[in-house]
This record gives C-alpha cells, structure tokens and sequence, in this order.
C-alpha cells in the first residue's frame, strides 16, 4: 500500500481561497496530525480528499486519483472518514450498525433478530475498537467515546485503508483519549491514518508527525518537536488558549 499523495490542491467558495494550493505527503502507515487555528482549511482539506469540496489539483492515494471521483466511489478505493458529530444509527445495536457498514445484506426481520454467528471480519472489527461486551447494546445508548470507536469499526468492516478522522477525542474522558490513541497506534499496523485535531496533549502523545495549516496553507510540518519550535507556528498560536 502506498501513501496519500496532495498536489497543489486548491478549494474556492466564491471568490475565497479555502486551501490554496496544498502539497501534502503522508506515508503509508503514518499517524499524520493536522493542526491549525479555526478556518485554517484543515476540515475543507478532508473534505476535498474525499470529494465533498470541489477542488482543483491532484489526490491519489494508493495510486489512485481521487479528484472528480464521487464520494461513494472514492470509499470503495479504501478512503474512509469520520465527522465531529456521530454518524451511528443509534437506534440499532453495536453489532447491527457494523453489519449495515460492511454490506451484509440482510432484509428489516433478519437485521433485528440476534444472529447465530458473526462474520470473521465484524469480528475482527470488535475486538480492535474493543466493543465486543457491548455488541448487542444500543449504539446510542453507548458513551460517547465509544460511538467514535463504533464509527472507526465501521470503517474497518468496509476495508478502508485510509483514515480521516476529524477531532476523533472531542468530548471524551482522559481513559478514553488514551485508548484512542493506542487504537491509532493499532490501525497504522495495516493502515493510513491522519487526525484532525486541536487537543495538543493528545497530539503530543501520540502523533508521529505533524502538518501545521494557517489560511489555507502548510505552514510547518515534521515531528511535534520540530514543530513546537519552528517560531512560525508559535506566531500563529500566540494569543491563543492551546500551545503548539
């Protein structure tokens, strides 16, 4: 598997420069953070990867090209992402909403009926986000750390290869920001992972590197030493509540 590749990836709202002419490499099996203040461009970056923003430029990843490709079909190369807000169906449970993300096609009376086995790969999928005691629990009724986890499993089950994950620790308790980050640790085994996030204590615990954005550009980028030090992004970050 090879990485995600950007090349000079612009996005334009009418007349405003949202991402103005990016380059960006993130090798495979990176934990690649993305940090920046708001209106960086950082979530119109993610979103003109996986064709929701209009872009000019060139994406590949895997050696594909993503640009003017659909967003169903840009999943089905191995691009999976996740939003802020949950997108589980909570009225089902752990167990069903995987089932529905990895394409099993069962009819309305089957979906509700608790299954006799579950296929190796949804599984898999349990163990790694650690739901396996509450697959049979109403996703929404799940904490809110492990709805996020649920949305990572869901990923997993549809065989993404790439992880965009926008804020994934927002909301959660320090016992779950730190099982996050060892999830993260566990996906680039066999994956591509880059983190939306403002929360540095998680980046500087668990990132390998970092890309730094300000006004729709790459502002800096390596390890979170080097970018801590680079007096750019300490600028940036002057004035502001977190420290880069």
């Amino acid at each position: 598997m090879t990485g995600l590749t950007v090349r000079d990836l612009k996005v334009v709202f009418d007349g405003f420069v949202a991402v103005g002419g990016v380059d960006l490499d993130v090798p495979a099996g990176d934990v690649r953070f993305i940090i920046g203040p708001n209106g960086a461009g950082k979530t119109t970056l993610v979103d003109a990867i996986t064709g929701l923003a209009r872009a000019t430029g060139t994406v590949t990843f895997d050696g594909q090209e993503l640009l003017g490709r659909k967003v169903h079909r840009i999943a089905r190369l191995g691009v999976g992402r996740t939003f802020q807000n949950s997108t589980v169906f909570e009225e089902l449970t752990v167990l069903q909403n995987l089932d529905i993300a990895a394409g099993w096609h069962r009819g309305p009376l089957t979906l509700l009926r608790r299954r006799t086995s579950i296929p190796p790969r949804v599984q898999a999928a349990l163990e790694t986000i650690r739901l396996t005691a509450v697959r049979d629990q109403l996703a929404g009724t799940l904490p809110h750390g492990q709805k996020q986890w649920l949305e990572i499993g869901m990923l997993l089950v549809q065989d993404a290869k790439l992880f965009l994950l926008d804020e994934p620790v927002a909301g959660m308790s320090h016992e779950e920001r730190d099982a996050t980050g060892e999830l993260l640790g566990e996906l680039s085994r066999d994956h591509t992972v880059v983190v939306i996030e403002h929360d540095m204590d998680f980046l500087r615990r668990f990132a390998r590197t970092v890309t730094v954005m300000h006004a729709g550009r790459i502002l800096s980028e390596g390890t979170v030493a080097e970018v801590q030090a680079d007096p750019r992004v300490q600028e940036v970050y002057l004035g502001h509540s977190v420290e880069a």
